[in-house]
């Protein structure tokens, strides 16, 4: 079975569909989202709609952060994020937002845990920057691989039988084998605002049954995507942000 891992949509209809139009071609059987699919982008209620959607059919669907603030009493977040959140709580119906609030923070499912920031803390939000970090998560729980997002930069960290842990960055279009005899942490990257320097949308498809995990970058519309979110009234970094890829 393919399972096709997606993070931080962050309301970018482009690059969402995108996303879900290659997945579609490749083909994948299933969806796992890992959170954020509002805040910074110009749709927020089109996203939310295709991610229940999916979820009536069989996909899974877990809270990221930007999820919660949108019904949380206070947010702690820097003024852009704010600023983002408070203008999609006015673009999002009941049903949206009653969806939202109803993720869960974490799901297990065979040797997998899903999770949007960190498996010891998925509450707090913290980020898994670095290997210390990926290490905390690995030993809070017990299943075999650890799929998570929040970061917006793709990487990967596996954990040997000897207890060393080990870091690479990803490259595009290679299969990774994730070798039984450890144990992996793997950060997404975004589909909807991508960090690492690439405007390209990411994400990752699972193969299960050969026990590989594949990174994909998908071109989107990023022009029509910033203009939107410059015609929204949001904060201008934030379109720019699309088109540097960072």
């Amino acid at each position: 079975m393919l399972i096709a891992l997606m993070s931080d949509i962050h309301a970018n209809r482009e690059a969402f569909s995108a996303c879900l139009a290659h997945a579609a071609r490749y083909p994948v059987d299933r969806y796992v989202f890992l959170g954020d699919y509002v805040g910074y982008g110009a749709d927020p209620g089109w996203a939310v709609d295709t991610v229940m959607g999916h979820v009536e059919r069989g996909a899974i669907a877990i809270l990221g952060n930007h999820d919660e603030a949108i019904s949380a009493a206070r947010v702690q977040m820097n003024e852009i994020a704010l600023a983002a959140i408070e203008w999609t709580r006015e673009r999002l119906d009941a049903g949206q937002r009653e969806f939202l609030a109803g993720l869960p923070l974490t799901m297990e499912e065979a040797d997998r845990l899903y999770v949007h920031a960190s498996a010891w803390a998925p509450a707090a939000w913290h980020y898994v920057m670095d290997a210390y970090e990926a290490r905390q998560s690995l030993e809070a729980t017990a299943r075999r691989v650890t799929f998570c997002g929040h970061v917006h930069v793709p990487e990967l960290y596996h954990l040997s039988a000897a207890a060393k842990i080990g870091a690479f960055t990803p490259v595009a279009g290679v299969d990774i084998p994730l070798l039984r005899r450890r144990r992996w942490l793997a950060v997404m990257g975004a589909v909807g605002q991508p960090r690492d320097g690439v405007p390209a949308a990411c994400y990752a498809v699972l193969d299960e049954q050969e026990s590989t995990l594949t990174y994909v970058r998908v071109p989107y519309d990023v022009a029509r995507a910033a203009a939107k979110i410059r015609a929204a009234g949001l904060p201008p970094i934030l379109a720019a942000r699309l088109e540097r890829g960072y």
